[in-house]
């Protein structure tokens, strides 16, 4: 695809976006695949060269750099606290929350089924294992596994 502004939507070209995907508010890099089942909210940003996987929600404050692969059914968080209402029983909006930004960095791999907690980075290059839940930091060049995630090895 040329870039466009579809929803506010900021496309690179080539990207291959497939049937049933959400998008809004976001941006996405060249040459990046984004399966069918995904949604990418605003404010999250996709790098070039990235292959978004099917069933996978990227919610705001998310920032994906360049070569990143992100697995089936990966889910982001961005909320460490999350209501529906307030104390006073009224229906929370944005303004009663704070995003909390997420960074995967280059070249990391993301596998099937992970959860990503808000306010972490995946350091470059390093491997999160299917499964596995993220609550803080990935060092590059490592892989994780687990609930919660640890550390297995470094590559």
């Amino acid at each position: 695809m040329d870039k466009k502004n579809i929803n506010n939507v900021k496309l690179g070209k080539d990207v291959k976006i497939f049937d049933f995907v959400n998008l809004y508010g976001c941006s996405i890099g060249d040459n990046t695949k984004v399966g069918t089942f995904v949604e990418i909210q605003k404010n999250a940003h996709i790098g070039k060269n990235c292959k978004i996987s099917s069933h996978t929600f990227i919610c705001e404050g998310v920032n994906i750099e360049d070569n990143v692969f992100i697995g089936h059914n990966v889910t982001f968080i961005n909320d460490k606290l999350p209501r529906a209402t307030n104390d006073d029983g009224s229906m929370q909006d944005e303004s009663n929350w704070k995003v909390e930004e997420t960074f995967v960095r280059k070249g990391a791999s993301i596998g099937s089924s992970a959860t990503i907690m808000c306010g972490v980075t995946i350091g470059e290059r390093s491997i999160v294992g299917a499964g596995a839940v993220v609550t803080e930091d990935v060092p590059p060049n490592s892989v994780v596994a687990g609930v919660p995630a640890r550390i297995l090895r470094s590559l």
